[in-house]
């Protein structure tokens, strides 16, 4: 362990976060902050769940037996580097390389900023009312801006800005299926799809609408959206959706739509698409696929290569308060444990 991990682990920082942690499951669980503190270090030690794992996951008040089947942050990492080429990350993590190489799969015009000019950017603007303006490196919605061409004086003023804020890919808007819309017309609402090749052969882990809110034109949890998971077989809403801050609904707050048995316009054609990218990407096996639904079909946003291991198996969202562990156990044939390589 080198000297500047330890000086990480050590900074008042962490103990800062740990003690939050600590103070959270307290004030939920009514139990003293040396017992928790202690069960989280059993935890982390047994399931590699780090102290936000016990907080969020609620170990606080289940059993070891179920305990046993949560993926945990180390798990998490272990199932992601036995499946994931960490040297080639970067072609899903930028924008720009991600929509070069899945361009057939995209469904909409997109101008790439680092090998375009002024001359195409014009032509990529012509006729359009809004543009929909990405940086290259940044998640999670950040840094997006959607544009309206006609409040630049000039589309060589547009351009100028563009590459002063140094986007990656402008893109055209996307008009989603009527029924996605329904949900918050303000964005489009797209469906993670978490796939993971095994042996050759694609599997869906779990899929989720993520339904922007507030009017935002992005549909992320840092901007007030919702995730509501979708039945895998039938391709419905569930109950419950869920933001970033634990709030929980059966309805969209914003349009009032009902989640339970809302059902996903081409969702078995949506599994179909992102079972064959995953396919044509071989080196990178566990992905987090954005799909939004258009009018005649899916296309692809974007792909994460270091996927979420909390939503799928938030206590609100797991009645039997079960894992999901042993469904990666049985794909790869053996126990997964902090301390025993995944084959």
């Amino acid at each position: 362990m080198s000297e500047i991990y330890i000086l990480r682990v050590l900074s008042g920082v962490r103990f800062k976060k740990l003690n939050n942690a600590i103070n959270n499951v307290k004030e939920k669980s009514g139990k003293s902050k040396i017992g928790i503190f202690f069960d989280m270090l059993n935890c982390s030690i047994r399931y590699g769940a780090g102290y936000n794992d016990y907080d969020i996951f609620h170990f606080y008040d289940i059993p070891a037996k179920l305990r046993k089947t949560y993926v945990t942050r180390i798990l998490n990492k272990k199932i992601i580097m036995r499946c994931n080429d960490q040297s080639v990350s970067d072609d899903l993590h930028f924008k720009s390389r991600f929509n070069r190489a899945y361009e057939k799969y995209l469904g909409r015009e997109w101008y790439d900023v680092e090998n375009g000019n002024l001359e195409k950017f014009k032509e990529f603007v012509e006729g359009k009312e809004y543009i929909f303006c990405k940086p290259d490196g940044l998640d999670s919605g950040r840094g997006i801006e959607k544009l309206k061409v006609s409040d630049f004086e000039s589309v060589e003023k547009l351009y100028d800005y563009c590459i002063e804020k140094q986007f990656g890919v402008i893109e055209q808007l996307l008009t989603q299926h009527p029924k996605m819309a329904l949900l918050h017309p303000e964005s489009v609402n797209c469906i993670r799809m978490q796939t993971i090749v095994v042996n050759g052969k694609p599997h869906l882990v779990y899929a989720a609408c993520k339904a922007g809110n507030g009017g935002h034109f992005v549909d992320n949890l840092g901007f007030d959206g919702i995730n509501i998971p979708v039945d895998k077989e039938t391709g419905k809403l569930t109950k419950i959706g869920r933001t970033e801050h634990r709030q929980l609904f059966t309805k969209h707050p914003r349009t009032g739509i009902e989640f339970e048995g809302f059902e996903i316009p081409y969702f078995k054609e949506a599994v179909e698409l992102c079972f064959k990218i995953a396919l044509e990407t071989p080196r990178v096996n566990f992905v987090g696929w954005d799909c939004y639904i258009g009018e005649n079909g899916p296309g692809i946003i974007e792909a994460n290569d270091y996927p979420d291991y909390y939503f799928w198996q938030l206590p609100e969202l797991t009645p039997d308060r079960k894992g999901i562990l042993p469904y990666f156990e049985k794909l790869f044939g053996q126990k997964i444990t902090p301390y025993r390589k995944i084959k």
